[in-house]
């Protein structure tokens, strides 16, 4: 069974642009969007295990330089 999540990443200052290509070069990230509001940035991810969530974002995302924080949310349908 497939999961999908939805990352919300804030970035600093002026770095959505680089961190957005950054971001849909990850295996499993489907897109990416910057967006206005309290992040800056929205991953969808399109992975089979909820442990292929934790690494994109845990490691892939948060290790990517300019991300302040994220915060993940797994699709329930």
């Amino acid at each position: 069974m497939a999961v999908t999540a939805y990352i919300m990443i804030k970035a600093n200052t002026g770095e959505a642009d680089r961190l957005r290509d950054s971001i849909e070069d990850i295996d499993g990230v489907e897109s990416a969007y910057i967006v206005a509001g309290d992040v800056d940035v929205i991953a969808k991810v399109h992975v089979e295990t909820p442990g292929e969530v934790k690494d994109i974002a845990a490691s892939q995302i948060q290790g990517i330089r300019g991300v302040e924080d994220t915060q993940t949310y797994i699709a329930m349908d």
